[in-house]
């Protein structure tokens, strides 16, 4: 599957059948073509729609500009309100001109408003759109069910369903500047390998994994961890309080850590190394066999 750069487009030809904009992926690679390349409908092999729902899918279909080869966007239709339950229902065509039918995976849509802000967030599986045939639009239905959203009502116009580009690039090892100078390539390769490793992260999920633990000469305890950042955006801590627990479920050490602009970033896992004083063990000989590290409820 081709990797995609990010860049977005909000003109229509004619008449402005839709009321959301047009956001478009771009291949890496420059393809050897540079000619508009119209898209055709095409509907989910298993909707059953009427005709004259299938005449309004064309038009507007036929109503979208070209877009360039090597290219996937997204261009909204409208959003309905489910009063039933508050969810939020965009209809939007999944347009390819890859010459190559393709199908993707899990990705993360943003809905934003005319100014770029976020309206609603979730993490949808494309695969249940099927094969996309080339240079197609598929008209689809993205369900933003109410705990994702972050407005009270859908916007009338001006919106743009957006990929999260995030989250469609493997999650990555970051590093501070001082881990990155003293670290050999060896045990960098360890770092991205135990990432790697790690379950995914839900969406604008972050949580704390440990990977190492060692009691000093002088009593204190250093735990290294891995502040894992699964938003779609760069988040800062200040003030981290952590609970060290070992084996056999006892409470070794408690204490809040001052962080001085410690920043992780989208889609990233940072190490970071915490070291518990003497005077804040509470047990003197722990089973680090198995160990975990937690933020206190």
């Amino acid at each position: 599957m081709k990797l995609f750069s990010l860049f977005t487009k909000t003109e229509k030809k004619g008449s402005d059948s839709t009321i959301g904009s047009e956001e478009i992926l771009e291949g890496n690679a420059p393809s050897a073509s540079t000619d508009d390349i119209e898209t055709t409908l095409s509907l989910h092999p298993q909707w059953t729609i009427s005709q004259e729902q299938e005449y309004v899918f064309r038009f507007l279909a036929n109503e979208l500009e070209p877009l360039k080869p090597d290219q996937i966007s997204l261009s909204g239709i409208d959003i309905d309100v489910d009063e039933s339950n508050g969810n939020w229902l965009v209809k939007a065509f999944f347009r390819s001109s890859l010459s190559q039918s393709i199908t993707l995976g899990e990705v993360e849509l943003l809905l934003l408003d005319r100014e770029g802000n976020m309206l609603a967030s979730q993490q949808f599986n494309l695969e249940e759109l099927g094969d996309i045939p080339a240079t197609s639009a598929r008209p689809w239905v993205f369900v933003f069910t109410k705990e994702n959203l972050f407005a009270e009502t859908p916007p009338d116009e001006g919106w743009k369903l957006a990929f999260n580009v995030q989250s469609m690039v493997p999650h990555k090892l970051e590093l501070e500047p001082a881990w990155e100078d003293g670290l050999s390539a060896d045990q960098k390769a360890a770092l991205e390998k135990a990432v790697e490793s790690m379950p995914k992260l839900k969406p604008r999920e972050v949580n704390i994994a440990g990977f190492q633990v060692k009691k000093q000469e002088d009593g204190s305890i250093a735990t290294s961890v891995f502040i894992r950042n699964g938003h779609s955006k760069q988040i800062n801590i200040e003030n981290l309080p952590l609970e060290l627990i070992d084996a056999t479920g006892d409470l070794i050490a408690r204490g809040s850590f001052k962080l001085d602009s410690f920043d992780v970033k989208a889609n990233t896992s940072k190490p970071w190394t915490f070291i518990y004083p003497k005077e804040m063990v509470q047990k003197e000989d722990p089973d680090f066999s198995r160990w975990s590290i937690r933020v206190p409820q």
